[in-house]
């Protein structure tokens, strides 16, 4: 089972599933076809990748420019972090704004990202492991970004562990979206609920 609930951001979702635990361990479903496609969110992932971080790193904020633009789905197998994601879409009632969101494994939330959006992340725990599936495969030469700390967004670190491409680039301000908002973007008000998948977990754990 998953709940699917909207951010304040118009088509951007927490994602939380249901944690089975015994004397084992862990097991927890990640994605489900025909839930996500049911929710009209993407099923057509491209790419999956994951980094690791150190307590105090700040990640961000990326996106890809079009026609490389994507959505993306971000979740901790290990630890917690504060994820961040920021409207970049003209027209949007939500453009500027961010939303911030703790992922954490033991939780097993996620954040759905729709096209548009700038995202980052800031580390909370000692260490933290971040999954990143994206629907379209990394273009360097439209890989960019906003200056972490010119979107309103209260971290907890005012002097996080940054990479030097990071620190270079440009305000929110100085940016000349290319995104825009579409009305069908935002889906949220029939979406609001839980979703148990098909089939049972039990074959699988």
């Amino acid at each position: 089972m998953m709940k699917v609930t909207e951010s304040s951001i118009p088509g951007c979702y927490e994602i939380i599933s249901r944690v089975f635990r015994d004397n084992r361990g862990t097991f927890v479903k990640t994605f489900h076809h025909d839930m996500f496609l049911e929710h009209g969110l993407t099923t057509q992932w491209r790419e999956e990748y994951y980094s690791v971080s150190h307590h105090g790193v700040l990640r961000g904020l990326h996106f890809q420019l079009p026609p490389h633009d994507h959505e993306k789905l971000v979740y901790c197998i290990a630890g917690r972090v504060l994820d961040a994601v920021v409207d970049l879409r003209k027209g949007s009632p939500t453009f500027g704004r961010h939303v911030l969101l703790e992922l954490d494994a033991g939780k097993a939330n996620m954040l759905y990202v729709p096209r548009g959006l700038a995202h980052g992340f800031y580390v909370l725990s000692d260490s933290a492991i971040l999954i990143y599936k994206a629907s379209s495969v990394h273009a360097p030469e439209h890989d960019t970004g906003i200056h972490w700390n010119t979107a309103g967004i209260s971290w907890p670190d005012k002097t996080p562990l940054t990479s030097p491409r990071d620190n270079q680039f440009s305000s929110l301000d100085c940016l000349d979206s290319p995104f825009i908002f579409h009305q069908g973007q935002a889906t949220g008000k029939r979406r609001n609920r839980s979703t148990a998948g098909i089939g049972t977990d039990n074959a699988y754990r």
